[in-house]
């Protein structure tokens, strides 16, 4: 078992903030299936379409419903963002231009380091076989960022007593528990410390603060031509690379043609590698890592420069790896192969960590974040900027809570909203009522241009004057557009019934018909 900590700074030691929990398919959540094209055209005008489906129209004896927004219900609400660290759980960033300077650190200059921590719930981190395979728990990571370094000794005598550099946190109270066979993905944008995180737990780097346990072989990819000398052919890199990683000469004797066809290389085997192309780098590179049968495998994204070919060939043995059982780790910006490979994502910003689940609901929110999410479809709905957090039924508006009626009764129904800063200005909601099969019953929507609403929350009530002659149970669907634009913003089914004691015993509607026989 190889174990690398580092004990924290005196000054530089975080403690551990409480984690928010926003774990993927909790009851009630509704899929991001299309919203309908009803959404209101541009300029607040009548949305077009917002009749009900063909041969769905409003029952018999159902009066007009009305969508009333309940006045005093706005309450002050965060945005879906982690917090941020409490006073005194870590020295502050620096977000000046000359952060960091530190080889391998994965942020960008001027990045913001101010985010905090909070992890969502996610998988528990345990293997199939009970086994944990990595733990990382409180890891920090530091670098100074020196904006006047002195260039010459002069320099340097003149310059002394001077400022001593500004503190850089790459990483911030990151915990992570991976298990054995786990499959996980290390998302996040340029700066997010994605590699960094990589390269602690690969104990390329120490922590500045935390403990990092890893059991088992480690093989990394983790930099273009990283653990490669120029100088020497591909047959030397190999035999070194693979000595690296823990291989004796007998082994490497044994897999090296394996390797090198692997590669594809064998044109090229005994030439320097300072000739190599970067693609030829990768190809020797992975190669070799996957050839020293490592239990945990541990891959930048270096594929990105790969031919197409070649990268259908690393993904064809990532996935027999993970057939296998291994461990695997990689950071990527392609999203699409988080959802394809990966059981897990851990999602970060600034160097902490914000999401750690399930691959759909980390790709969704990080989407978000970064302004990248199709236009043609809602985010889920625990992600929106206006999520659709309850629904109640009522006799009459803000009665007590009931779930069964009769015909002829008034219904009203309560759907709570909590509006995030970057909600749209006026909010459209088309509500609609589904039965058995989720076959739309009608269809209720708010007035023409939708409500103005601000960050916050609120309660827009329907009210049905009478409801038709209906049996069985019946639950609520809200879409939620924008009203100036009619973009979708998100969707949510929820899973709270109520029932209606109707006569009608076969079909939706108790319809007056006659029976003849003709002749």
């Amino acid at each position: 078992m190889a174990r690398h900590s580092s004990a924290p700074q005196r000054g530089s030691a975080f403690s551990l903030p409480g984690r928010r929990s926003a774990t993927a398919g909790s009851a009630g959540s509704a899929g991001t299936d299309g919203f309908p094209d009803v959404g209101p055209p541009t300029g607040l005008d009548a949305p077009a379409g917002l009749d009900a489906p063909a041969g769905l129209d409003a029952p018999a004896g159902l009066d007009a419903p009305v969508a009333v927004l309940r006045p005093g219900t706005a309450t002050e609400l965060s945005s879906v963002t982690a917090p941020s660290a409490p006073a005194g759980t870590g020295p502050a960033g620096g977000t000046g231009p000359g952060a960091p300077v530190a080889d391998g650190a994965d942020v960008a200059d001027g990045a913001d380091v101010t985010a905090g921590t909070g992890a969502a719930a996610g998988p528990t981190g345990v293997g199939v076989d009970g086994t944990a395979v990595i733990q990382a728990a409180g890891i920090s990571k530091r670098f100074v960022s020196y904006r006047n370094r002195a260039t010459s000794l002069k320099e340097r005598f003149v310059r002394r007593g001077g400022p001593a550099g500004e503190d850089f946190w790459a990483l911030r109270d990151i915990d992570v528990t991976i298990g054995r066979g786990q499959t996980v993905g290390l998302a996040g944008a340029n700066g997010s410390g994605k590699s960094t995180l990589l390269k602690v737990l690969a104990g390329i780097l120490r922590p500045t603060s935390g403990t990092v346990s890893v059991q088992g072989r480690i093989a990394s990819l983790l930099e273009l031509g990283a653990g490669f000398n120029g100088e020497l052919s591909g047959r030397d890199n190999v035999y070194l690379n693979a000595s690296l990683l823990g291989l004796s000469k007998r082994e490497i004797d044994r897999l090296f043609d394996s390797i090198v066809d692997f590669a594809e290389l064998r044109h090229k085997i005994d030439d320097d590698v300072k000739h190599y192309s970067s693609g030829q780098y990768v190809r020797l590179g992975f190669a070799v890592a996957v050839h020293v049968d490592p239990d945990v495998l541990l891959v930048d994204e270096v594929l990105a420069v790969g031919d197409e070919a070649f990268q259908r060939k690393c993904l064809a043995k990532i996935a027999e790896f993970r057939e296998q059982g291994r461990t695997i780790l990689f950071v990527t910006h392609s999203l699409g192969l988080i959802e394809d490979m990966c059981d897990r994502v851990l999602v970060l910003e600034s160097g902490s960590l914000i999401f750690d689940g399930a691959p759909t609901v980390g790709t969704t929110l990080l989407r978000q974040k970064l302004g990248s999410l199709p236009a043609d479809g809602p985010v889920d709905w625990q992600y929106a900027t206006v999520r659709p957090s309850s629904v109640t039924f009522s006799h009459h508006l803000g009665g007590p809570t009931t779930v069964q009626y009769d015909p002829g009764d008034q219904l009203v129904i309560s759907v709570e909203l909590d509006l995030t800063d970057a909600a749209p200005e006026h909010v459209y909601l088309h509500t609609y009522i589904v039965g058995q099969d989720e076959i739309p019953i009608w269809m209720m929507e708010t007035p023409l241009g939708g409500f103005r609403l601000g960050p916050g929350r609120h309660v827009v009530d329907f009210a049905v004057p009478r409801l038709p002659e209906l049996l069985g149970a019946f639950a609520v669907k809200v879409h939620v557009s924008d009203a100036a634009t009619g973009a979708p913003v998100t969707t949510r089914r929820f899973e709270e019934l109520f029932g209606v004691n109707g006569t009608q015993a076969g079909g939706l509607l108790k319809v007056d018909y006659e029976a003849r026989l003709r002749g």
